[in-house]
């Protein structure tokens, strides 16, 4: 049985005239994905009106508390003493999210309590991985 956490937080859109919006979003750990936490963005946050979900590395968003990291796609830093920016690239362009550091401490304390660092089942991952390459075969 998989277990599921799910926060919902209030962020803040800044927009290209650097204004902030606010916006709320979910953030979600499931223990049948470990390695990965999820931004859901409500219809409204969105181009086409249509929910959005973001996914990416648990470990990026804990070092993106205390340093500036991440490569692709998603980037995570520290931005003053309460907030942390979550900027995320597509094809469609760029977004910048500002969280309360402390919202993204709490779910990330919470998703350890599911998970713990280090704890993490890598045989559904590789079992996953190697199917996808192999397509069957």
């Amino acid at each position: 049985m998989h277990t599921v956490l799910e926060q919902p937080a209030l962020a803040r859109l800044v927009t290209p005239d650097y204004e902030e919006v606010p916006v709320r979003v979910t953030l979600r750990y499931t223990s049948a994905d470990p390695f990965a936490v999820h931004i859901d963005f409500p219809p409204a946050a969105s181009a086409d009106d249509e929910g959005v979900t973001w996914t990416f590395a648990r470990t990026l968003l804990a070092e993106g508390l205390t340093a500036p990291t991440g490569i692709g796609d998603v980037h995570i830093w520290p931005c003053g003493p309460t907030r942390t920016v979550v900027e995320l690239h597509s094809p469609y362009g760029m977004a910048m999210i500002l969280f309360g550091r402390a919202a993204l401490h709490r779910f990330l304390r919470r998703s350890f309590t599911v998970v713990a660092p280090g704890g993490e089942d890598l045989e559904p991952v590789l079992d996953d991985g190697l199917a996808s390459l192999l397509g069957g075969v």
